[in-house]
């Protein structure tokens, strides 16, 4: 599977791998994954990048796909866990995903021994409508992190912190940022200081891994 896969890799040392996992519609070469991937690649973490299997295949022909069914994603999803594990053989292994990339990341940890998860842009409400997707959450075994934009359309802060489901989870907030974190103009903020305020967290919460 290696030499059917492109992988980017930010950061060194063999303290800690972070399996960075893309969102739905963007893949790893997005902005906000290369933003993310380089500011949490420092201080003996390391940041590794892939695409899921339908990026992979729009990679090849420029054909925009849908996800692949989740239980495709998760078998992928482990498979490359697995391989990384044995490329870098870190200490310590946390799994962070955008979005999509998010959710599933804490289902794989629901079974898979990983040591920490963080989503960033949680997709907690389908746009299409439903029940919020909270068992990941819930049934994750590994200590999670959310770092959160106030207005996500896919869960704001307003609707998140009613559920009681929420009150174990580290959940960090991004003034009146979106789903990709970016703030209104009137607020007076800016994507670069929310973006940069997502990485210190992811750092922190980092660092929290080392140290246990």
């Amino acid at each position: 599977m290696e030499a059917d896969i492109e992988y980017l890799v930010n950061g060194s040392g063999c303290d800690v791998l972070v399996i960075f996992a893309h969102g739905a519609g963007a893949n790893m070469h997005s902005e906000f994954m290369e933003q993310l991937a380089q500011g949490v690649g420092a201080n003996d973490v390391q940041v590794v990048r892939f695409n899921f299997p339908y990026m992979r295949a729009n990679v090849l022909d420029g054909k925009r796909r849908p996800p692949d069914r989740a239980v495709k994603i998760i078998l992928d999803f482990n498979q490359q866990i697995k391989l990384l594990k044995n490329k870098f053989c870190p200490k310590k292994v946390i799994l962070m995903g955008k979005s999509m990339g998010g959710r599933m990341s804490a289902i794989v940890a629901a079974d898979t021994s990983v040591d920490g998860v963080i989503c960033l842009g949680y997709p907690f409400i389908p746009l299409k409508g439903g029940d919020p997707r909270l068992a990941p959450i819930v049934e994750c075994a590994a200590p999670l992190l959310v770092v959160q934009g106030e207005r996500d359309k896919f869960g704001n802060k307003g609707a998140v912190n009613t559920w009681p489901e929420m009150e174990k989870v580290n959940v960090h907030w991004l003034t009146d940022g979106d789903h990709s974190f970016k703030p209104r103009k009137a607020s007076g903020l800016t994507l670069e200081a929310n973006m940069a305020l997502a990485i210190a967290h992811c750092q922190q919460f980092i660092e929290k891994i080392k140290g246990s």
